[in-house]
């Protein structure tokens, strides 16, 4: 069973167009396609900075991450059943309006949809997701939580934004990052970790704090990520942080443990300008860095943000069709004869767009147990 705007392609991505999605490349071919694709223009050889693009969405993102989008909906108080005033169409991308339905009906956010091959990683600064799968788990995550599904050998799962407030807005704000998997791994059990907010390592001083989601920055340890996920291998060298920053706030991120060998990026994100490795930026982009060196951020008139993606590439090929990953056509096209067959396990929810009643708070059901946040004073 299919949710109705689901039905004319089969599949859909998660938490963008599916447009954006079809893909058959390698991974090696990155830089190229990069160059070609956004107005990148290089640096110096002693800057931190190989090149600077355009911000796109989604986000351009190296070899070990598959894509990464930015969600920022201002969506207006919600109805007695936690729905929108409009009504979406089934494929709402419209980012002149000031929220969209994406692929919800009233109730906006991605009903069911199967994933296969890969990671995702969803990390959350405002507002609330409500999250099912194939395997019967379940939560309400947000403001600050970080989701952490591996996908592996198949799952489907549904990821709906509940308007929880009736007398104020429901500001959303999300990453939702794609990690790849090799290929020993492409079809391991399914995974799933969620990381509360009151949990997640930070790093605060005047002006500036970065929250680290993976990896290691300063001795601090992120979360952990699924046993099968590519970031548990230390050689991975996958960090995930952002740097929020206020004018005359600075920090300085280290060189990557892996050094030049390792993929690093900087998404500038949120602001009016950002000083990075010296040079002030005044529109949103993107910054290919040099891993082995260490990069500097300053604020420069007001509040900002920087998201950084790093890791040591796979270096596999990357055959990919909406929601599927592999290495290759063939492996691509048994993604899609195993989902017709198998519906990789069933869709266990009465309602292809789950949400849970507006007074349960967040939560997170896996393995037949439920789990809270923890308790704060």
């Amino acid at each position: 069973r299919l949710y109705p705007s689901l039905r004319v392609t089969l599949v859909l991505s998660a938490f963008a167009p599916s447009a954006a999605f079809t893909r058959a490349s390698t991974s090696l071919a990155f830089s190229k396609n990069l160059r070609q694709s956004a107005a990148f223009h290089t640096t110096t050889k002693m800057s931190a900075i190989k090149s600077i693009g355009k911000l796109g969405f989604p986000f351009k993102t190296p070899d070990p991450f598959l894509f990464c989008v930015y969600h920022r909906d201002d969506y207006p108080a919600g109805d007695d059943k936690m729905q929108a005033p409009r009504r979406g169409d089934g494929m709402d991308f419209d980012w002149n309006l000031p929220y969209r339905m994406y692929h919800g009906e009233r109730v906006p956010g991605f009903p069911q949809h199967p994933h296969r091959g890969f990671e995702t990683i969803t990390v959350t600064t405002e507002g609330l997701v409500d999250h099912t799968d194939s395997l019967g788990n379940s939560g309400r995550y947000g403001h600050g939580d970080l989701q952490w599904m591996t996908a592996g050998g198949g799952i489907v799962h549904g990821e709906m934004f509940p308007l929880v407030n009736k007398d104020k807005p429901n500001p959303l704000k999300l990453f939702q990052i794609w990690i790849n998997l090799p290929a020993k791994n492409k079809m391991v059990t399914p995974g799933f970790k969620m990381h509360w907010a009151e949990n997640m390592p930070k790093i605060s001083r005047p002006g500036v704090e970065v929250v680290l989601y993976a990896g290691k920055l300063e001795g601090l340890q992120g979360q952990e990520p699924p046993e099968a996920s590519y970031a548990c291998d230390p050689a991975s060298d996958v960090s995930i942080i952002t740097v929020d920053l206020q004018a005359g706030g600075s920090y300085v991120i280290p060189p990557a443990a892996g050094g030049a060998s390792t993929n690093r990026t900087l998404y500038f994100i949120e602001g009016d300008r950002v000083k990075i490795a010296g040079q002030e930026l005044k529109e949103k982009c993107m910054l290919i860095c040099d891993a082995s060196k260490e990069v500097s951020l300053e604020g420069v008139s007001g509040p900002a943000q920087v998201l950084m993606l790093q890791g040591k590439p796979i270096g596999e090929p990357v055959a990919q069709h909406g929601p599927f990953v592999m290495n290759t056509q063939a492996e691509i096209q048994q993604c899609f004869a195993d989902y017709r067959r198998t519906q990789f396990g069933g869709w266990p929810w009465p309602e292809d767009a789950m949400v849970f009643p507006r007074e349960k708070g967040r939560f997170a059901h896996f393995n037949g147990k439920e789990e809270t946040p923890p308790a704060t004073n």
